[in-house]
Order: structure tokens, then C-alpha cells, then sequence
């Protein structure tokens, strides 16, 4: 194995080790969340918060250099993926991107939206 695909798979595996991490500490504190693992075009993000009333948060976990827009813009792509996959009224899902710090447990983790989604402005343009 050649040096890049060591290092991919190294970031792979780093990768899925916070999934689980932020998964684990979620539920410690009694959020109602559960892994998705649909790769690719349709992806769905990485994990799914159930909150109340059928509302769902989906959440795009990363562990690599900091890259708000690109991120943000995949997170919305996903959430739209949950919710058609589900035949859910997109209305009912957020999206969020968790990013790990470096040197920080989960709940030190930065939580990426954007200003028209945290006020429910999406679809007043």
C-alpha cells in the first residue's frame, strides 16, 4: 500500500472514530440518535438526531480542516437526501455540521449553520 492510500485510510478510519465518539456522547445524554451510513450521491449526512414532533436534526460529523462553505453546502445536500429517502416534508429536518477541535472532546466540537437556517429563513428569499 502506497503512502496516500495509508493516509486515506488512516483519515477514513479517524473519520468514523469521531462519528462514533459524538454518537456515543449524544446518547450519554440522552439524545435519540443513530448512525446512517449511505455513501455517495444520495448520502443522508452521518448521524440522525430524533427530536420531538417528528422533527430531525442531521448531523455531517468532520474531523479534517476547517472548510465552512463546502461543508455547509454538503450538510444541505444530505438533509434534503434524509428527507426525500423518508418522504418527510423537508421542513421537518435541520442539518448542522459537528467539526472536531483538535485536542477536544466532543462536546468542545464546533456546530456549523447558517443564519437563514437558524432563524427559519429558508424560504423567505
Amino acid at each position: 500500500m502506497d503512502s496516500i492510500a495509508k493516509r486515506n485510510k488512516a483519515n477514513k478510519r479517524r473519520g468514523a472514530e469521531w462519528e462514533i465518539d459524538l454518537m456515543t456522547g449524544l446518547r450519554s445524554v440522552g439524545e435519540d440518535v443513530e448512525r446512517l451510513r449511505l455513501t455517495g450521491a444520495e448520502d443522508e449526512g452521518d448521524l440522525a438526531v430524533r427530536e420531538d414532533g417528528g422533527l430531525f436534526t442531521i448531523i455531517e460529523a468532520k474531523n479534517a480542516k476547517f472548510e465552512p462553505g463546502p461543508f455547509l453546502d454538503e450538510s444541505r445536500r444530505e438533509r434534503l437526501n434524509f428527507a426525500k429517502h423518508r418522504g418527510i416534508d423537508p421542513g421537518r429536518v435541520e442539518s448542522v455540521v459537528v467539526v472536531k477541535r483538535r485536542g477536544k472532546n466532543w462536546r468542545k466540537a464546533f456546530v456549523l449553520t447558517t443564519v437563514e437556517a437558524y432563524f427559519g429563513l429558508e424560504d423567505a428569499e
